[in-house]
């Protein structure tokens, strides 16, 4: 697998680790089984809704703290669980939780940012699998902000980023006029 990034850390694709119908089911399952919230957030002093509905699942006792909000997770299912399972797998890392986003259409985001929160710990790796719409999701080094790259995120892939990715590279999903469908990401992470 080939390094998206040319410099200071690493992200590799796997464009279909989910066959289409094990992500067209995975998409209607976690949509209507999973407890979706919109919370606020507090970014550069100001309070505003998520532009997006989120979930936290992991083992017991990892909470997650961003933006202003701490998040408490909630069981794994065994969907989740499964999904877990196959991501672990690509990455040969084990993971304890899962942020969760469900972006309901094209208007929905996630702003430029870096998972780099202490209790990821130092060099995190983050398992990224997408279902449903396709997505494109977007680097930007953090020191030379005109060295960037764009990927597209489809339906059963997943997106793995190691190394020293968050100290250097922040990453989001831009807005889109397209008239785009449901997609729903799961970040798997390791709360330390």
């Amino acid at each position: 697998m080939n390094n998206l990034l040319p410099v200071d850390g690493e992200a590799v694709l796997y464009p279909a680790l989910f066959t289409r119908e094990e992500s067209d089911r995975y998409l209607q399952l976690l949509q209507e089984t999973i407890n979706w919230k919109q919370e606020p957030v507090t970014l550069f002093g100001k309070t505003v809704m998520q532009p997006r509905l989120t979930a936290w699942y992991g083992d017991e006792g990892k909470a997650y703290s961003y933006s202003g909000i701490t998040m408490h997770p909630q069981p794994w299912t065994d969907a989740l669980l499964a999904i877990k399972a196959r991501v672990e797998a690509a990455a040969g890392h084990e993971f304890n939780s899962a942020l969760m986003n469900f972006y309901r259409n094209g208007q929905d985001s996630m702003g430029w940012h870096r998972d780099n929160e202490s209790s990821l710990g130092l060099n995190p790796v983050i398992g990224s699998v997408s279902f449903g719409a396709v997505r494109e999701f977007q680097f930007r080094h953090y020191m030379n902000r005109s060295l960037k790259r764009a990927v597209l995120l489809t339906h059963g892939s997943v997106l793995i980023m190691a190394g020293a990715t968050q100290h250097f590279w922040q990453h989001a999903l831009p807005k889109t006029a397209k008239p785009l469908g449901a997609r729903i990401n799961i970040t798997f992470r390791k709360i330390c």
